[in-house]
């Protein structure tokens, strides 16, 4: 039996994207890498 993807939608935790996940490891990556940069800040070598 196929669904579609309103009816995949409509179920709990059916039907995710692989664009949401991809934008919320962007988030979270995003996030990390600030954290990261204020603890440890790395100058240049000029």
């Amino acid at each position: 039996m196929n669904m579609s993807k309103k009816e995949l939608l409509a179920v709990t935790g059916g039907g995710i994207n692989l664009g949401v996940l991809a934008g919320i490891g962007a988030v979270i990556t995003f996030f990390i890498g600030v954290i990261d940069g204020y603890l440890r800040p790395v100058k240049c070598e000029s």
